[in-house]
């Protein structure tokens, strides 16, 4: 083994089989040889999953909603990237003369797609136990991260805070149909802004559910600014 695939496995923490797996997943459509864009599909993939799991997992409370978007600030090419310099992607990557010369070791979108691509490798190679155990170590202090800062506060609270601090009415929520046997009941609940008349709505097995949906979807067209 390479002294490269060596230093990308101690990174990983993980043993490496099938060499060329792992070279086929560093290897850029610019250069010479199998590229890792067939690798970078399956990782795609597999990263959404164990992810998803993982916040499944840890957010119980959380709905659909919120674990998608704790999910996609996890896995956009930004966080990805970042993750791929700390692992030191960027050393073992092979790219051809023209990326090299305009620094394509260096970019986002290339060092995003070669971790998706050496996940898929590690999938390959070690089955969806050992690709997992991986994806979760690699991944860990962002996810430690985002339990601290990205579940502490229900979608009522961050929002009655987003508009107390622009110093805004709070929210009204109205109730606006109750459906199902008591014991099976179904809410459908709407938020207002009293001072712009914007209105959101949610549905829940609770009204606090439903509330909470409808604040959900309120942050979603405060932050969009619709």
């Amino acid at each position: 083994m390479t002294e490269d695939l060596r230093g990308l496995a101690r990174a990983l923490g993980c043993r490496i089989g099938c060499k060329q797996l792992y070279v086929q997943a560093l290897t850029h459509r610019s250069a010479a040889g199998e590229n890792n864009e067939r690798l970078e599909f399956v990782g795609d993939a597999l990263l959404g999953f164990v992810i998803a799991e993982a916040l499944w997992e840890r957010f119980p409370e959380a709905d659909e909603g919120r674990l998608s978007r704790l999910r996609a600030s996890l896995v956009k090419k930004e966080s990805l990237a970042a993750l791929a310099r700390g692992l030191a992607l960027s050393d073992h990557l092979r790219l051809g003369p023209g990326e090299l010369r305009t620094g394509g070791h260096a970019r986002d979108s290339i060092l995003a797609d070669a971790l998706e691509a050496v996940l898929a490798a590690v999938y390959r190679d070690q089955g969806f136990d050992g690709a997992r155990r991986v994806i979760l170590g690699v991944f860990r202090e962002a996810l430690e991260a985002t339990g601290k800062a990205g579940i502490s506060k229900d979608p009522k609270t961050r929002l009655q805070e987003a508009l107390q601090s622009r110093r805004r009415p709070l929210p009204e929520y109205e109730v606006l149909e109750v459906t199902g046997i008591q014991h099976a009941q179904s809410f459908r609940v709407r938020c207002r802004l009293p001072d712009d008349g914007r209105s959101a709505e949610g549905e829940g097995t609770s009204r606090r559910r439903a509330e909470q949906q409808a604040a959900e979807s309120m942050l979603a067209l405060l932050e969009d600014g619709t």
